[in-house]
């Protein structure tokens, strides 16, 4: 049987805890509904995170993504819901969600929504020669 979309975000454990370390994944297909005009509005989705002990599963994730195809909800909400959902399913000492949504009406629209876990701290930047 195919597979359906799902809002089970799996998770696996990390494989290095005790180390900071940035997990980027870039979802070029995101699709959701207008709330007003019930139109498509496509997006590309950046996920950077820092992992404490759990990381999303990826295959989870592309069907999570999917289950937004048939959703309605603004830019902003739809985001930020998203963002709520993975740091519940991940608790990561840092997650950030960009979502780049394409021209709508001449418009086009980018959402940042952030999460840092209580007391972490990013590591100062590295400059080399």
């Amino acid at each position: 049987m195919p597979s359906q979309p799902t809002k089970t975000l799996e998770t696996f454990p990390n494989p290095q805890p005790g180390r900071d370390y940035v997990i980027r994944i870039r979802v070029p297909e995101f699709t959701c509904l207008c709330p007003k005009t019930g139109q498509p509005d496509f997006a590309e989705l950046t996920l950077e995170y820092v992992p404490e002990a759990l990381c999303v599963e990826l295959k989870s994730l592309k069907l999570y993504v999917w289950s937004f195809r048939d959703e309605g909800g603004f830019h902003e909400a739809m985001t930020n819901r998203i963002l709520d959902d993975l740091v519940a399913a991940t608790e990561p000492r840092f997650m950030r969600l960009t979502a780049d949504f394409n021209v709508r009406g001449g418009i086009y629209t980018k959402v940042v929504a952030e999460h840092r876990a209580t007391g972490w701290r990013a590591a100062e930047p590295v400059h080399l020669p």
